[in-house]
């Protein structure tokens, strides 16, 4: 704690890990992962097309390991859990006389240590499930890379209204659970590739998916999935710098 010179990155890994506050939300992750991976093999197949059992043990954790990774991390970033033990971010502008830059790669540093921490958990459990299913050493390795960008990604628009609405925890919560619903279904109604599940899923299988056609343009899905992702990660970064700058103005 001593080495650390960020009081925002400070305050979190107080809150979260000395005080032990934040094992709670780890623990909740890892039983429900796990019992899917339970119910995954004992539950009865019936038709062997349907997608349970050990041949998909392996595909089933990884969407789930992505669908809670996203949203305990879009959670946590929203200090949905702890809000009465961290200070609100217009107090670092206005009393701690910290720098715009320095309160970010606080927030956003915290948010890669929470992310870091569920993939320790979830490595067990996938590389268990990744033998039982036979998958290659690459696939188990290219999901944890898949599952740590997909969760970056949201987590941003998560800072994002941390800062937009610092006082307001209401707004926050409505925000981000109607960003997650809306972009996970939008995306799988308008191409499918670019829905994280659909994408992790045809690339754990190997199979390709359709190009995307417009007028006498062609593009592979991958190249479309990663653009529209990279878009969104960079996008919710600059939306939230904008929103931590109105923030600090209004209270420096």
């Amino acid at each position: 704690m001593r080495q650390i010179t960020n009081p925002v990155l400070q305050e979190g890994i107080h809150v979260y890990f000395t005080e032990g506050r934040g094992f709670m939300v780890y623990f909740f992750y890892l039983i429900i992962l796990a019992l899917i991976q339970f119910l995954t093999l004992v539950l009865p197949t019936g038709d062997p097309r349907f997608w349970m059992g050990p041949a998909y043990l392996f595909k089933l954790s990884s969407v789930a390991a992505l669908l809670l990774l996203v949203y305990f991390s879009l959670r946590i970033t929203n200090q949905e859990f702890l809000t009465s033990k961290f200070q609100p971010t217009k107090l670092w502008f206005s009393q701690q006389k910290m720098n715009l830059t320095r309160v970010a790669m606080g927030q956003i540093s915290l948010v890669c240590l929470h992310l870091l921490v569920f993939l320790l958990l979830s490595l067990p459990l996938l590389v268990w499930a990744g033998a039982i299913e036979h998958a290659p050493v690459g696939a188990i390795l290219s999901t944890l890379l898949l599952l740590f960008f997909y969760a970056l990604t949201y987590s941003m628009w998560g800072l994002f209204a941390l800062a937009m609405w610092d006082h307001r925890e209401d707004s926050r919560r409505v925000f981000i659970r109607c960003l997650l619903v809306c972009l996970l279904l939008v995306s799988g109604l308008l191409y499918l590739p670019l829905n994280p599940v659909a994408f992790l899923l045809h690339h754990l299988e190997g199979l390709e998916l359709r190009p995307l056609k417009l007028w006498d343009w062609q593009w592979d899905a991958p190249t479309v999935h990663f653009a529209f992702h990279i878009t969104l990660l960079v996008s919710g970064l600059l939306s939230y710098g904008v929103a931590l700058k109105r923030l600090k103005e209004g209270y420096s």
